[in-house]
């Protein structure tokens, strides 16, 4: 795979995961959607559809990594050289970020109506002001969900063991089930096993955290929820933002130490 073939299947592909992805959570939460309220089962199965059509998308190129905790963890069990991890890293954050834009586009009406709607973000009249004080206080906006992850409890080692410990599931499982015959990206089946591998988290392991996995599919979002002038939006959450992306890193290595020592 040369330089520019992952940097264009990442990009692509990690734009398309975070379209669909952030995309089912808008469907959703956004009040005049048609799928709201659709539950997190929807949630969880709507993201693994989307690692299914951003890997397929993106494997002849790439290899679909599409996560930097997958291209640490198999830059460290030797599939992939180090020498190609920030080109995978750089095109896996740019993809994210317009994938989030698109999203942006795609709901841009919606956006608007949940945003300026008084039950949501409060004011005269509103029959719910506890969201607009959130806001307000620099924590999770009305809608930092549809973008990015955060925390139901709010205990730092917590969030953090909860991240390693998803990520470590997905990485092991995609070196052990998903590589191609090069061992340098996930092959025809192993996309399919790891977008259920991804369901499967999220339903067993997502309640906590929201299973960020993956650091630029948090990271990106957020700043891109950060820039777009979206009316009441509330804070971006900086505060908790290293979480989901130290986590998963440290998810991805672990998984990759784990796989030397005992698959290799």
């Amino acid at each position: 795979m040369s330089s520019s073939d992952i940097f264009i299947g990442e990009t692509i592909g990690t734009a398309v995961l975070t379209l669909l992805g952030c995309g089912v959570v808008a469907g959703v939460l956004l009040k005049r959607s048609k799928a709201f309220d659709a539950g997190w089962l929807a949630i969880t199965f709507g993201w693994g559809f989307a690692v299914l059509t951003g890997a397929y998308i993106s494997a002849p190129l790439s290899g679909a990594h599409l996560n930097p905790a997958v291209t640490l963890g198999l830059a460290i069990s030797g599939g992939t050289e180090w020498g190609d991890v920030p080109i995978y890293f750089l095109g896996q954050i740019l993809g994210a970020m317009i994938g989030a834009v698109l999203v942006w586009f795609a709901y841009v009406g919606h956006f608007q109506a949940h945003l300026t709607d008084r039950a949501v973000v409060g004011g005269p009249g509103a029959q719910d002001t506890k969201k607009a004080d959130a806001a307000q206080a620099g924590a999770a906006g009305p809608v930092l969900g549809i973008f990015s992850t955060g925390p139901e409890i709010r205990n730092t080692a917590q969030n953090l063991v909860t991240e390693i410990i998803a990520t470590v599931v997905l990485v092991l499982a995609i070196l052990t089930q998903g590589l191609n015959g090069e061992g340098k990206g996930l092959g025809v089946i192993g996309v399919l096993i790891t977008a259920l591998v991804v369901v499967g988290i999220g339903l067993s392991l997502g309640g906590p955290t929201g299973y960020a996995i993956n650091p630029v599919r948090d990271l990106g979002p957020r700043i891109v929820h950060a820039l777009l002038p979206l009316p009441n939006k509330g804070g971006s959450d900086w505060g908790y933002a290293w979480i989901p992306v130290v986590g998963p890193l440290l998810g991805g290595a672990i998984a990759g130490g784990i796989y030397e020592i005992a698959f290799a």
